[in-house]
């Protein structure tokens, strides 16, 4: 077992990368994120899923809408994000976790 490992089982936190502009302007490719795995989770808040036909491929979206047990997901770009627009509504077992902060900024940005 590695330390990240034992990291992530006490205190439910990881990291994940911004690969892609669907989340821009608030996250950019190359982005580094703090994630709570598991949880609750609110309308407004920033989420990693998997889909269930995508198995190992984690997306970052924003939820929308939770009505019935089903979550409706978006990229902040439309124009560059395939999500519920296009899927419809994912379960709660394709949510993983919640990004808490972005802790390391693309070095190409300039904001």
């Amino acid at each position: 077992m590695t330390s990240s490992h034992i990291f992530r089982s006490i205190w439910r936190l990881g990291t994940v990368a911004v690969a892609g502009d669907s989340m821009a302007p608030t996250y950019n490719n190359g982005d580094w994120l703090v994630v709570r795995w598991g949880g609750t989770f609110a309308v407004g808040q920033i989420l990693v899923i998997e889909r269930e036909d995508r198995p190992g491929f984690y997306l970052i979206k924003r939820l929308k809408v939770i009505e019935n047990g089903r979550y409706w997901v978006e990229g902040d770009n439309k124009l560059s994000s395939t999500d519920s627009r296009q899927w419809g509504t994912i379960s709660h077992n394709e949510i993983l976790g919640r990004v808490l902060f972005r802790y390391r900024k693309a070095r190409n940005n300039s904001d």
